[in-house]
């Protein structure tokens, strides 16, 4: 017996036929193409702007016709168009931006202002519209930061053919993009001559992610098709090592001064590069061997393909961009300051502040005589991984200077090989102290989670959101990753 099962199914009920109805009138307010809004943000942490930079008709429309107002709250921004004649809410969706997490480093609470280019993708309607983007923080009031007529006859909208040169390599092609989940595996710092590598990648790519659940259950819902447009170098910008690199969509390590953290700020080029396919998600497949990922929900992921662990950084980022999973894990340094609220409920739907026992977001998976929160054997796993950490800081530490100081690549792939084989030894470790904990497979409140390790909680005690290795979502963030796979499906 659940805790919450029928006032959660009954909810669950209405959301669904609500917007089923509403779904219906797809072709009546839209034609089957997609608009594209880029715009710029920009600010610090005490103040946020945004501005429209143009509007672009593309292809086909790529997401789904049905579930326009999405019942997810995920995201801490959010679009919406109104339909000018009759005020009514077409399209709604969240999304989280580049500019969204800088507010929440130390150099914007600072004072210093930076500027990022930012994309959504909505149906083209066939009427005038507003469009209005908003922001809705943890605990705040919603508020409006643009707000602008459209009108689809304007001349203002630009017609472009997508980015010439680019190879589309075919990985998974299931069905229409109406009722699948399109995802695009967007090449970086992969050379002309490197094709046929990319090609083998989204191959073994595409056969890992649709052999984890749930895409595996799903995958004839599910279309993967890979974008190259090759890189003048091979290859991505590596600040610490004072290496940088002319690449396709301009990737980094060393995002907001977090050695492992590999985003780019090139949006314009990447959804030049990707409008060559139709999409719903992107994931920039990056040509490195390094450590390194990053996920934003509703915009993109990516990952170091010929790392190590490049498997579970696919899947563990990918659970960010395209699921609004949370990171679960709390040991490793960040770049942000307060990235959670423990005053308030967190929007993602694998952490939680357990403001209130009886109302958890997962309560329906918990069973009657599992206590809540959930004991765990918390301090013999932090005083482990703290220092793993503080090991892992050193050794990253002595590969970065011999790379700066010009050590020859015989002695930085020394370095590098240890400190892989330092991190694989420490998921061996781990794997291990999950399997004795006999907790495996409960689904409770496990202090830890967020990058905090008191006061926020999460659903197991491991996942792929929380500890390293190619290994099962828990219950909750499946069921999360599933329920938005099947908005895109139309079920």
């Amino acid at each position: 017996m659940s805790r919450i099962g029928r006032g959660f199914l009954l909810a669950c009920l209405i959301i669904g036929v609500t917007h089923t109805i509403a779904a219906s009138e797809f072709d009546e307010h839209f034609v089957d193409a997609t608009l594209r809004v880029d715009f710029y943000q920009y600010g610090d942490k005490a103040n946020e702007y945004m501005a429209i930079d143009r509007l672009v008709r593309q292809g086909r429309w790529a997401g789904p016709v049905e579930h326009l107002i999405d019942r997810h709250p995920y995201g801490i921004y959010t679009a919406r168009l109104i339909e000018t004649e009759t005020g009514k809410v077409l399209f709604e969706g969240g999304f989280d931006s580049y500019f969204g997490e800088y507010r929440l480093t130390q150099p914007a609470g600072d004072g210093v202002t930076r500027v990022y280019h930012e994309t959504v993708l909505l149906p083209f309607p066939r009427r005038p519209v507003t469009l209005s983007l908003s922001t809705r923080p943890q605990g705040g009031s919603p508020e409006v930061l643009v707000e602008f007529a459209v009108d689809p006859a304007a001349l203002e909208i630009a017609i472009e053919n997508p980015r010439p040169g680019v190879t589309v390599v075919d990985g998974h092609v299931s069905g229409d993009p109406h009722s699948s989940l399109d995802v695009a595996f967007v090449a970086e710092g992969y050379t002309a001559a490197e094709t046929k590598v990319f090609s083998a990648d989204v191959e073994r790519f595409t056969n890992l992610f649709l052999s984890q659940e749930p895409y595996a259950s799903l995958k004839d819902r599910i279309n993967i098709r890979g974008v190259l447009l090759p890189s003048h170098d091979s290859g991505v910008d590596e600040p610490t090592k004072g290496v940088w690199r002319s690449t396709a969509v301009g990737g980094s390590f060393y995002s907001f001064g977090s050695p492992r953290y590999l985003l780019t700020e090139s949006n314009r080029d990447l959804r030049d590069i990707a409008a060559n396919v139709p999409y719903d998600t992107l994931v920039i497949m990056v040509n490195h061997d390094r450590y390194g990922g990053g996920g934003l929900y509703n915009r993109f992921c990516t990952f170091a393909a010929h790392s190590p662990f490049a498997g579970y950084l696919l899947m563990h980022e990918f659970g960010h961009s395209f699921g609004g999973l949370a990171d679960e894990y709390y040991t490793s340094s960040t770049a942000y300051d307060d990235f959670y609220s423990q005053d308030v409920e967190p929007i993602a739907p694998n952490i939680t502040a357990l403001l209130d026992p009886a109302a958890l977001k997962w309560g329906d998976l918990v069973a009657e005589d599992t206590d809540l929160p959930t004991a765990w054997d918390k301090r013999t796993f932090d005083d482990a991984d703290l220092a793993y950490q503080a090991d892992r800081r050193v050794l990253n530490a002595e590969i970065a200077e011999a790379a700066r100081s010009g050590a020859d690549h015989e002695k930085v792939d020394k370095l590098q090989r240890a400190e892989d084989q330092h991190a694989l030894a420490r998921v061996a470790a781990v794997d291990d102290f999950m399997v004795k904990s006999g907790q495996m497979g409960i689904v409770g409140a496990f202090e830890g989670g967020g990058y905090v390790s008191k006061g926020l909680y999460r659903p197991a005690i491991d996942c792929l959101m929380f500890t390293r290795g190619v290994k099962p979502l828990c219950s909750v963030c499946r069921r999360a990753v599933e329920e938005r796979i099947r908005v895109y499906t139309g079920e």
